[in-house]
Formats: structure tokens, C-alpha cells, sequence
């Protein structure tokens, strides 16, 4: 039957598609690293050295998370197979929207590896810090900081991600000031590298009686969580480290305590603060993994030396800096001016739905066009 025929060529052309990505993943040497570390693990005195052993399953999770990848999406070629086979054989034409449901799935989901096998940077597999700072323009911008807040965090909830308040500061009437979170999950600051950068908001303004259009800016600052065997060598002079009551989204001791921390480093500029963990200690702990996480990426990112030749860091929230803008009125359309990417539903854009923008960023950055 034709619709057979039809769907046969379809699924066949897969299978090329999944042979590309098992070279990609370099699957068949990840395997072979599989057993040489479980080998290892098996051996008599392994777990004598707490932190060889811990490094070593940690790299064992992570290639067999590797592998994974291509070994759910080959057996769900292998069952939609099997399933057209049977189609076929019976010439049971109900079963067709199950198979092209089938090959959407298998087709999206190897488009998603696909992509993340573009995450190879040295941070892409980490976890991922997202600041909020609201722009000038009062109660406008503010409003306009949570709501990219909300949408991050929106995105992180449909990617099964786990996202963390580390500092909170409300808008004087609405919105926030800025905040600060954590978004944990598998290629979090790969993803989310994209992000960093000025957001513009342009809609009618809620809070002008007028009913007139405002244009609102916000940036989103998105670097990676360095883990503590990281060496980095920050001298105690120059911190300046100020204590004050936490105030916003917080837990139980919110404005209890003066148990927030907040770290400037004097020589770069850069601030940092924690006031979600229950004590200063802890929240100094946080802050610090903050303050070194900022700024090895950025001496990474401008191919430095060393910390040292960190001049200082600034973000001009402004017009004509912005990497994307998110129009509510005359028309709705949020489109990012690296990529040219678009999106009309603003509504599911503001909902968390931007891995269209994600995806654009990335295939332009590996083709070079970035």
C-alpha cells in the first residue's frame, strides 16, 4: 500500500541520521571507557581513596548518560520498526497516526542530541547562574526583570531542570530589583549561555492610567557554577563583605537575621549575594562559589591570563544592546537579533517556550555565524 511505502522511506532515512549521531557521541569508545572504569571500581581497594572513587563514579554517570543517549533513541527506531512491519503485514491503516506520532518523536528527539552534542565547551555540562537586574525605569523595568524570571524558571520546570533562589530583591511596587538563581540540570549553562545578555520589552504599560506604550529593558547575566576543586586564588583584601537582613522570596528567617551576605570584589567591580541558606556562614559559602564562578568565566571568556587582568565588568541596560525583544503591542513577536530567530506566540515564549531561540543560537554558533 502507498501510505506504507510512504512511511518505509521515511524511517529508513533515520537510520543514517542515528549511525551520525553514535559518531558524534562517540559511542563505541564510550563503552569501551564503561568497562575500564567499572573494571576499576571492582578492584580490591577502590574505595580505600573516598576521592578517587567519587571521581570515578561521577565519570562513570556521566558516560553511561552518554551512551544512553543513543541507545533510547536506536531501540525506538527498533519498536517503531517493528510496528510498521506489523502495520504493513496486517495492512492495518489505524495503526498509521501511531507510527507518524512514532517518527515524530524519534525525529525531535534526535535533533535534541544532535544538539547537544554541540555542548562540548569546557562549563557546557554544568550548571548554570541566572542574574536579574531591572534596567532605569522604575516600576516598569522591575515588572519586566520578573517576568524574564519567570520565564527561566518556567523553562526549567518543563526541562525537568530543579532551579534554586539564592537572592531576591523586590521592585519598590512591583516586580523585582534583581535576583539570582541556580538552574541545576544535565548542559544547563550550555543551553543557557544563549541568554546572556539585554532583554527589551515593548507593550502597554499596566501601571500608566494613560494606556500608553512603554519600551523596558532587563539583563539576564548567565554563567556557569564552578565546582570547588576549580583552583582560584582570591586574596581576603580584596573582598568587601557586607551583612544585611534577607527581604523578598525567601525561607523561614527572611528578615529575621542579618544573615545575608553580600561580597563585592574590589579590583573587578563584580557583586554577589546570597540570603536563602539558613545561616551567614552558609550563605557566605554560596556567595563565594558565585563570586568564583564569575570570574573564571569571564577570564575564560576574554582568553586572560589570569584573574589579575580582570579590569572590571559592566552591562549597559539600554537601548541598542539588547540581543532580543519581546513586542506585546501593535503586534506580538519576540525575535532575537543574533539569530534573527522568531516567535509569534509571545503568550508561550513568556511560558517558558524558548528553545527555538536556544536552538537557533547554538547550530549558528557552531556554523561560525556567531
Amino acid at each position: 500500500m502507498l501510505e506504507f511505502d510512504e512511511f518505509k522511506l521515511k524511517v529508513n532515512a533515520l537510520k543514517p541520521e542515528l549511525e551520525n549521531l553514535k559518531a558524534a557521541l562517540d559511542y563505541d569508545s564510550v563503552v569501551s571507557q564503561i568497562a575500564d572504569l567499572e573494571e576499576q571500581a571492582a578492584q580490591d581497594g577502590f574505595w580505600s581513596d573516598v576521592e578517587n572513587s567519587q571521581k570515578v563514579l561521577q565519570k562513570t554517570k556521566r558516560l553511561k548518560s552518554q551512551a544512553a543517549k543513543y541507545e533510547r533513541l536506536n531501540d525506538k527506531w527498533e519498536d517503531l520498526y517493528t510496528l510498521f512491519e506489523l502495520a504493513r503485514d496486517e495492512e492495518d491503516l489505524s495503526l498509521l497516526p501511531e507510527l507518524e506520532e512514532g517518527w515524530d518523536s524519534l525525529n525531535s528527539g534526535i535533533a535534541d542530541v544532535r544538539l547537544q552534542t554541540q555542548l562540548n565547551g569546557e562549563y557546557d555540562a554544568n550548571n548554570a547562574i541566572l542574574s536579574f537586574h531591572a534596567g532605569a525605569g522604575g516600576t516598569e523595568a522591575q515588572d519586566w526583570a520578573q517576568m524574564l524570571y519567570r520565564m527561566y524558571t518556567r523553562w526549567a520546570e518543563r526541562r525537568g531542570f530543579r532551579y534554586k533562589v539564592l537572592d531576591y530583591l523586590d521592585g519598590d511596587e512591583a516586580g523585582i530589583k534583581s535576583a539570582v538563581i541556580v538552574i541545576e540540570g544535565e548542559n544547563a549553562y550550555g543551553y543557557l549561555q544563549s541568554e546572556n545578555g539585554v532583554h527589551r520589552l515593548v507593550r502597554i504599560s499596566p501601571f500608566d492610567a494613560s494606556g500608553r506604550r512603554h519600551t523596558s529593558f532587563a539583563a539576564v547575566e548567565v554563567t556557569p557554577e564552578i565546582s570547588d576543586d576549580v583552583v582560584i586564588d582570591i586574596r581576603d583584601e580584596d573582598l568587601k563583605v557586607d551583612t544585611y537582613r534577607s527581604s523578598g522570596a525567601g525561607g523561614q528567617h527572611v528578615n529575621k537575621t542579618e544573615s545575608a551576605i553580600r561580597i563585592t570584589h574590589i579590583p573587578t567591580g563584580i557583586i554577589v549575594a546570597c540570603q536563602n541558606e539558613r545561616s551567614q556562614h552558609q550563605n557566605r559559602e554560596v556567595a563565594m562559589r558565585m563570586l568564583r564562578s564569575k570570574l573564571i568565566e569571564i577570564k575564560e571568556r576574554e582568553h586572560l591570563e589570569k584573574i589579575e587582568d580582570i579590569k572590571g565588568v559592566q552591562m549597559k541596560i539600554e537601548w541598542g544592546s539588547q540581543i532580543r525583544s519581546y513586542v506585546f503591542m501593535p503586534y506580538t513577536l519576540a525575535k532575537d537579533h543574533r539569530t534573527g530567530y522568531e516567535n509569534g506566540n509571545i503568550n508561550a515564549v513568556m511560558d517558558g517556550d524558548i528553545d527555538g531561540f536556544i536552538n537557533a543560537y547554538l547550530n549558528a554558533k557552531a556554523s561560525g555565524n556567531l
